[in-house]
């Protein structure tokens, strides 16, 4: 079965996947590459708490535990060790140094969990790609890498050029290593022949209406590659075939002498070609803009084509695909649509529970029972230590029990009084219809929902729902009532426009009532087109 783990991916990949038990491995370490280029190499002094930086924040930090971490690094000897003394006496206390030392044991262990056959992918930004590359040289083997992919993820801006001072940063860089250089597997992914390529190429025709083009049929060199020479329809070359497979060339009308004496020419048939043959400069797959089908407003979600030509080529179906910083989910989905096996794992309540809902929305009822999600809280005294812990993630967990986005998204930051929204449509009108989320962990009281009514007419939202840890008092439940009722125009009946949800009735399963003709709360990703929802075992034990 599938795998969605919530928690550090280093802890995760420690305890529970064994060695040598996955076939592909993605991922996309979150980084601040939208800070000032020169404040990723200041000095810090490390006395910040690891428990001060929120894991919701684009980026990593000096502080005791990244220390910690380096020494522990250093120390463990071999190439690694030597790559980060020397990245210390580069980059000194610096939060570039900070990425590159916790990104270590988790390449580390990746590496460990990685088949003999299989690949690793790591995509970054050219910020930080170069030092990546060392540490992976260090750490897999500098033959062990494959290439350098560029992704070209945007086009140049206007306002960027009428105001440069450098050039415009339009790529990503796709870092690709082999547990084993001479054993990896991959299989050429071709890109469609471009119309322009076809008029110029193909303008022949046999006269079936085929269309085809000549080429050439002798071989480089002089003969030192092994290729034979001889006599061929009045010709002598070097040719890049033997005698006999030319002369069943001819027979099968795929040689054309154009005249007599000329060089024969092989006619190559425009149906019979796969493509043209990827490199590894990628133009061909778009960002997520706006107006995307796929887009789910995850700050750094990535196109499921970008995924899938990864995936395709480096695996097979029933493969074990692992993305360590899975984020809203985009090689979980990929994975899933190409008939792999997965291993997702994510440090945040937020990026779990849109995963959930996006593989719902995807691939529908046929995902169910396809995978299990460890770390989330099960019961009632699960749910009191999260929301003790933090209690953002609380929120976020609760939110994601009944299919509602955290206002805040990944950001801290919510608006005033509102958690979480939730959207449905309950007539034919494009309006959507909100419902607003109040998530109290700790003490309760009928002030709270109170002032949740009060956001809900400031909203003019449908619907109010109280999400709370502790068992609501009558006064609570009274201030509740006297809200009303919203009336839909495709029910018979009335919803109460202020509901009241304790974390143990939705851990048994209840729900919001309210109008369930569409549900839009993070937006629907598109159903998936394949047969992908199959029940793939994977063994973790």
């Amino acid at each position: 079965m599938n795998q969605l783990y919530y928690g550090d991916n280093l802890n995760v990949l420690r305890d529970y996947i064994k060695d040598e038990s996955v076939d592909l491995i993605y991922l996309d370490p979150p980084f601040n590459s939208r800070a000032d280029y020169n404040v990723l190499f200041a000095e810090k002094d490390g006395t910040r708490s690891s428990s001060q930086i929120t894991a919701f924040e684009d980026t990593w930090e000096w502080n005791i535990e990244v220390e910690r971490v380096c020494q522990s690094v250093i120390e463990s000897g071999g190439q690694v060790s030597v790559a980060m003394r020397a990245f210390r006496t580069l980059l000194g206390n610096s939060d570039m140094m900070a990425y590159l030392v916790m990104m270590a044991p988790r390449l580390i262990e990746l590496k460990r969990v990685l088949k003999s056959t299989g690949s690793i992918y790591l995509h970054c930004d050219p910020t930080a790609s170069h030092y990546l590359k060392l540490l992976m040289d260090s750490i897999f083997g500098g033959p062990c890498f494959l290439n350098e992919i560029i992704w070209k993820r945007t086009t140049t801006k206007n306002d960027w050029a009428q105001g440069a001072k450098n050039w415009p940063r339009i790529h990503d860089v796709i870092l690709c290593y082999a547990k084993e250089a001479s054993n990896s597997l991959f299989v050429q992914p071709f890109a469609p022949l471009s119309d322009e390529y076809v008029k110029s190429h193909y303008h022949l025709q046999d006269e079936g209406g085929r269309h085809y083009q000549l080429t050439d049929l002798t071989a480089p060199g002089s003969g030192m590659r092994g290729h034979p020479t001889y006599e061929f329809m009045g010709v002598t070359r070097y040719w890049r075939y033997n005698k006999e497979k030319m002369e069943g060339l001819l027979a099968e009308g795929r040689v054309v002498q154009p005249r007599p004496g000329a060089v024969p020419r092989y006619k190559r048939y425009l149906d019979e070609m796969n493509g043209v043959a990827v490199g590894d400069m990628w133009w061909d797959i778009s960002a997520i803009n706006s107006q995307a089908a796929e887009r789910l407003g995850y700050p750094t979600q990535k196109p499921e084509a970008l995924l899938e030509r990864i995936i395709k080529a480096s695996s097979n179906e029933g493969d074990v695909v692992l993305d360590p910083f899975c984020g809203c989910g985009t090689a979980v989905a990929a994975a899933q649509t190409l008939n792999r096996r997965w291993i997702g794992i994510d440090v945040t309540h937020l990026a779990i529970g849109l995963i959930k809902t996006r593989l719902q929305d995807k691939f529908g009822d046929a995902i169910k029972g396809t995978y299990e999600v460890h770390g989330e809280p099960t019961d009632l005294e699960g749910a009191r230590r999260l929301a003790a812990d933090d209690k953002f993630q609380f929120e976020a967990w609760a939110l994601s029990l009944v299919g509602a986005r955290h206002a805040g998204q990944v950001r801290r930051g919510a608006d005033k009084g509102i958690d979480g929204r939730l959207f449905f449509h309950d007539d034919t009108s494009a309006k959507s219809k909100q419902i607003i989320l109040s998530v109290k962990g700790g003490h309760t009281e009928h002030s709270h929902v109170r002032d949740l009514r009060g956001v809900l007419d400031r909203e003019q939202a449908e619907i109010g729902v109280f999400i709370t840890l502790e068992e609501p008092t009558k006064p609570m439940l009274k201030e509740a009532a006297s809200a009303g009722f919203y009336k839909s125009p495709a029910f018979d009946h009335a919803f109460p426009r202020i509901q009241i949800l304790t974390i143990e009735q939705m851990l048994a399963g209840k729900a919001i009532d309210f109008p369930r003709l569409l549900e839009t709360t993070f937006k629907q990703a598109p159903k998936a087109k394949t047969k992908a929802a199959e029940n793939l075992t994977l063994d973790l034990t």
